[in-house]
């Protein structure tokens, strides 16, 4: 409570959290009605709440160096109050509407870097509201008004996954969801493995990266072939008739879900590699969104005699890349992949180590 009775000067009503995550396999799937694989970290966003003498809500997120005002009335124009308004705004459509409100953000989810620090701001501050107002609304709920919230108020297309992640997912087991029906289960890691996230330095953003366009193609494929979603795409061949990259962008989609699926059934950490590092070749060739020095930091996971396979996670354009690496070994592999990846410029670093939580009295 401290952080917030330092920004407002009293102790806040309601405190809540959701943590960030990393997306294993199924990457530019969720908004075609496939199938993901994420899993939760560690580090989570804190939405503390309380009520406002005033007429207007009051927004301090120390992260950042943001204090502002705004009113439901109007969308504030800073892109990171979007995310907050857009969450007030779907809450007050579901017929719980916000009083003013004064609110403190503090994460320690990575901004940037394709770990879903959006999708951690949205959900936590959802869980609040839904404590504050008492609103009968559960976690799938939650997930929903927080992807409307950023596609409609933050303008970011997203699909479900990162929402559904962050409102579901722990962060020992991985998450298999459809996204068309929403349907989830729990898929164990393979056996002596562990996960390992590097961030390449190079950082990007959603609402102004080429993730837009992506989308826009896959619904022009769509089109093209007649149906509502790329998701029912029945084999490769029925992708003959599309143009460059159109067809490269459906091929990816198509073989993406079913490495999700495979993976789901359960296999040996060496085969959960291979299939990330065929996730990374289809989004670097056939996706087509990643860079260089990415390519540069996931080949050099690839090429270390402990690590099964390695990827880029999130949306691409920059950001960060999971790796599946032998148990016990994480530490050792990011020291001599973040050396070697230095020789050249580059600028990495560990991210989503086993780190102590922050606590709510801290807030």
């Amino acid at each position: 409570m401290k952080a917030f009775e330092r920004a407002f000067g009293y102790t806040p009503a309601v405190v809540a959290s959701a943590p960030g995550r990393v997306n294993l396999l199924g990457e530019h799937t969720d908004y075609n009605d496939g199938f993901v694989l994420p899993i939760a970290i560690a580090q989570r966003t804190w939405v503390a709440l309380g009520h406002a003498a005033g007429s207007r809500f009051s927004l301090a997120a120390p992260n950042i160096g943001q204090r502002l005002q705004f009113t439901l009335d109007k969308a504030p124009s800073e892109q990171f109050v979007r995310y907050v308004f857009g969450c007030l705004q779907e809450m007050a459509i579901a017929g719980h509407v916000p009083p003013p409100l004064d609110i403190l953000v503090s994460s320690e989810v990575p901004m940037g870097v394709g770990l879903s620090s959006s999708a951690a701001l949205e959900v936590a501050l959802l869980r609040a509201l839904k404590e504050l107002l008492d609103a009968p609304i559960d976690d799938v709920q939650i997930a929903r008004m927080a992807q409307r919230a950023e596609a409609e108020h933050a303008g970011v297309r997203c699909g479900i996954m990162d929402q559904m992640a962050s409102s579901l997912a722990t962060t020992d087991c991985a998450l298999f969801l459809d996204t068309r029906s929403l349907q989830t289960r729990i898929v164990a890691l393979p056996t002596q493995s562990e996960i390992l996230v590097l961030d390449s330095g190079i950082a990007r953003s959603l609402a102004t990266s080429g993730y837009n366009q992506r989308r826009a193609e896959c619904e022009q494929a769509c089109r093209l072939l007649s149906l509502q979603c790329l998701r029912d795409v029945s084999s490769l061949q029925a992708l003959d008739s599309l143009p460059s990259p159109l067809r490269r962008r459906a091929r990816h989609v198509f073989n993406e879900n079913s490495r999700v699926l495979r993976a789901a059934e359960g296999v040996s950490a060496d085969e959960f590699g291979l299939l990330m590092n065929e996730s990374h070749a289809s989004l670097r060739d056939d996706y087509e969104v990643s860079v260089a020095p990415l390519d540069r930091l996931v080949a050099l996971l690839q090429a270390h005699p402990a690590v099964h396979g390695a990827r880029l996670t999130g949306a691409g354009f920059g950001g960060a890349c999971v790796a599946l690496c032998e148990s016990g070994r994480g530490q050792g592999v990011a020291t001599a992949v973040l050396d070697a990846y230095a020789t050249d410029g580059g600028q990495g670093q560990l991210l989503v180590p086993a780190a102590e939580a922050q606590a709510a009295d801290d807030i």
